[in-house]
């Protein structure tokens, strides 16, 4: 009669290392204390035989579950769903396993998602708050489980640790850019307004054009799409032609490009264009287009490191870095800088 094959333990994974079991369980558990070349001894036992490690037990053993839950609110835009694959990487090498929660349209049933995610026993949410929509959310697990929201908007719920990226930033090196290529005149696609992201990147726009004393419009959308940013380009058009179109996010960018190339007007030597996100493909518009890169990956490691601090007893994570900064990535779409 045949037999379920047996579940590799901690034991076998100690008998391929050649260490002991103690020495297995600090590579998982503080892999910090442990010597580099017994770590990766360790690490690939572990790739060779399979082991994963049992969840149950663990809890059993720590009153901890190793289980993390990430509430989102479903979107496949390019921003959230970076940051949600890049937390679920970073939990993953960090040891954690990740309970994905989507919230309803419209924030409705918050309560509801809410203790359905703290009854699974997680350690501790990470909440991607990319809009107001998002609030309730925050609000529905805040005062129950240690929480970090990653959003461009500090969190109005007391003890709630925000991390994010600092999105004013981004406009603002958009605008110098835009400065010293010779622009004196730009006109900003910003975003839909209850997205905090685009709320920050019009500020930072504002602030920047008047510090250098730009002429500027911007134009708002309700949208974050291709369509939204060839319709606000047409607009702009019909009352004149600035220098420069600056999208706030490489989707109406494209629309930007469509929009443009179908007036007949060349870019960047008539209108330069700007996005921001960096999305997969960015380069290979015509012209490949200058945009700003995100570091979802520093993100979702900062956040995740926040929330460890938190679920093991901190009452503020240390040295908590409010923004990362993004990286202005130029490309053809504009105009080469001045170097006087």
């Amino acid at each position: 009669m045949s037999t379920a094959p047996r579940r590799p333990s901690m034991g076998d994974v100690a008998a391929r290392a050649g260490v002991s079991y103690q020495t297995v369980s600090r590579v998982l558990n503080e892999p910090g204390i442990v010597r580099p070349d017994t770590r990766d001894r360790v690490l690939a036992a572990i790739a060779d035989l399979g082991y994963a490690r049992n969840r149950a037990a663990r809890a059993l053993k720590t009153s901890r579950s190793s289980l993390i839950g990430v509430l989102t609110d479903g979107s496949s835009l390019f921003g959230p769903a970076e940051t949600t694959t890049a937390v679920e990487i970073a939990a993953r090498e960090a040891g954690y396993s990740v309970l994905l929660t989507s919230m309803p349209p419209g924030g409705q049933g918050a309560d509801q998602v809410g203790a359905e995610l703290l009854g699974s026993g997680v350690d501790g949410i990470l909440v991607i708050a990319a809009h107001a929509g998002m609030d309730p959310a925050v609000g529905a697990v805040a005062q129950a489980a240690p929480v970090v929201a990653i959003s461009a908007q500090t969190s109005a719920e007391a003890g709630v640790e925000v991390v994010g990226i600092d999105q004013g930033r981004g406009a603002c090196e958009v605008v110098a850019h835009l400065r010293r290529t010779g622009v004196r005149s730009v006109v900003h696609l910003a975003g839909p307004p209850d997205w905090f992201d685009a709320r920050a990147r019009r500020c930072g726009f504002e602030a920047a054009v008047t510090a250098e004393g730009l002429d500027a419009e911007v134009l708002g959308s309700e949208d974050w799409t291709p369509r939204s940013g060839y319709e606000l380009t047409l607009q702009v058009l019909e009352r004149g032609r600035p220098e420069a179109i600056f999208a706030a996010n490489d989707m109406m960018a494209i629309g930007v490009l469509h929009a443009l190339h179908e007036r007949g007007l060349r870019i960047p030597e008539d209108v330069a264009v700007v996005g921001f996100d960096n999305t997969l493909g960015a380069e290979f518009l015509l012209p490949s287009l200058t945009t700003v890169a995100q570091p979802f990956a520093e993100v979702g490691r900062a956040a995740l490191g926040h929330l460890v601090e938190l679920m093991d007893g901190a009452t503020e994570a240390a040295e908590t870095p409010r923004a990362l900064p993004p990286r202005l990535v130029v490309r053809r779409s504009t105009r080469p800088e001045r170097t006087h």
